[in-house]
């Protein structure tokens, strides 16, 4: 099932717990706004190339809208779609004044030189600045963009519009990006799993994880769990997977993947089938790699208790019927991945305030938000009798919901 379909199908789980009306059903599930723009740029070569950018803006009722922006060959409508939407339930969840977009540019980046990306860059913003800005809609990086990209949206939005650091987040830290910020997707999936784990009176420390996944947020979220003396077993990344029962050393592991590009033959670890990591024997496990890696084929054989989804989609709706009859515990993506977007709405209110906060702050900031969101969801579980993937989206929902109605949308 593609990411679209399955959120849309939870959204409509959770409408119907709520007993949502149908007309707010349908209104909340059509997006606000679609943009699609050509941009049309000369290659280094002098050569005429031109690429599609679009923007799908889902929803603004609880404020300006939030989202990434991805530079990649297949940059699928419906797809960007289900993540427009998927930022609205998710900020809501958070309990961030936002509401959900997401887009991008149909390219291959890789295959760009650096003029050419901050060309296209600058073409595709020229193209969207009176539809994005501070209290309309706010990008951020997502696959294929970082800092540098976000660096150049705002200094050709600005030529438009005056000085306006606020237009996106997740921006060099010189010029208004936040302290924190890039740990805070993998801090906050650390954050959320002992929220989730002291329920049941565990603790990190005592406990076997395995982490598929070694970007950004795959190898913060072992970085951290390594500190506070959980034993990380297993790892994996496009180049391959490791294992060591007794525990892997993260910090030489992050040097020696810096160091060789590869997780394979690290000496503090034996090579594994990268396949059979995602049913390796441990107490947790969190994808944080690619959307639809549980599904009907290998649910079955999961032998973790708890799941941290860190990636978007990692569980398909099959695999999450098999894993919840085998009484496996899932944190939801829509929750346990939203430390990013939390401390992009510090770094937005930091701009705003014109006063950034040390690192500190952010890090306790982003602990109190995750913490109260869990309990928030945790309230929905007990009053709808659901689990913890329906107590999210009928919170998120239900807030997005009532925001609307005391807009007045059917005036």
């Amino acid at each position: 099932m593609n990411a679209l379909a399955a959120t849309s199908r939870n959204f409509r789980n959770a409408a119907r717990i709520l007993g949502l009306d149908a007309k707010i059903e349908k209104s909340l599930l059509i997006p606000f706004r679609e943009i699609k723009v050509e941009c049309t740029i000369p290659k280094d070569d002098g050569s005429l190339v031109s690429y599609v950018g679009f923007r799908v803006q889902h929803d603004n009722a609880r404020g300006p809208m939030k989202g990434g922006i991805r530079y990649h060959p297949e940059v699928d409508p419906d797809e960007v779609n289900a993540l427009a939407q998927l930022m609205t339930w998710k900020t809501a969840v958070a309990d961030i004044p936002y509401g959900g977009a997401k887009g991008g540019i149909g390219c291959t980046p890789r295959e760009l030189s650096k003029s050419e990306l901050e060309r296209l860059t600058r073409v595709f913003t020229q193209k969207i600045h009176d539809l994005i800005g501070t209290h309309t809609d706010v990008p951020a990086p997502d696959m294929g963009t970082n800092a540098q990209t976000m660096a150049w949206i705002l200094d050709e939005y600005s030529k438009f519009h005056g000085h306006s650091p606020a237009v996106v987040t997740g921006k060099p830290i010189d010029l208004g990006g936040s302290l924190g910020r890039e740990a805070a997707t993998g801090r906050g999936v650390v954050f959320g799993t002992e929220a989730l784990l002291a329920e049941y009176g565990k603790s990190v420390k005592d406990l076997t994880f395995v982490i598929q996944g070694f970007g950004n947020v795959g190898s913060w979220a072992a970085r951290l769990i390594h500190e506070r003396g959980g034993k990380v077993i297993a790892v994996s990344d496009i180049t391959g997977a490791i294992k060591n029962p007794n525990g892997i050393d993260i910090t030489e592991l992050i040097k020696y993947k810096e160091n060789t590009g590869s997780l394979l033959n690290f000496s503090g670890g034996d090579n594994m089938d990268p396949n059979e990591l995602l049913v390796h024997e441990c107490d947790v496990l969190i994808p944080s790699a690619l959307g639809g890696v549980l599904n009907r084929e290998n649910a079955s054989s999961v032998k973790a208790k708890f799941i941290v989804e860190a990636a978007n989609h990692p569980t398909d709706p099959e695999a999450d019927e098999i894993l919840s009859k085998k009484g496996v515990i899932i944190l939801p993506d829509i929750y346990a991945n939203a430390g990013g977007v939390t401390v992009s709405y510090f770094e937005w209110v930091q701009n705003i305030q014109g006063f950034m906060w040390d690192e500190e702050k952010v890090n306790n900031e982003l602990q109190r938000y995750m913490t109260r969101a869990f309990h928030n969801i945790k309230n929905m579980c007990k009053t709808h009798e659901c689990n913890l993937r329906m107590g999210a989206f009928t919170l998120g929902v239900n807030r997005v919901a009532r925001a609307t109605v005391l807009r007045g949308w059917e005036a």
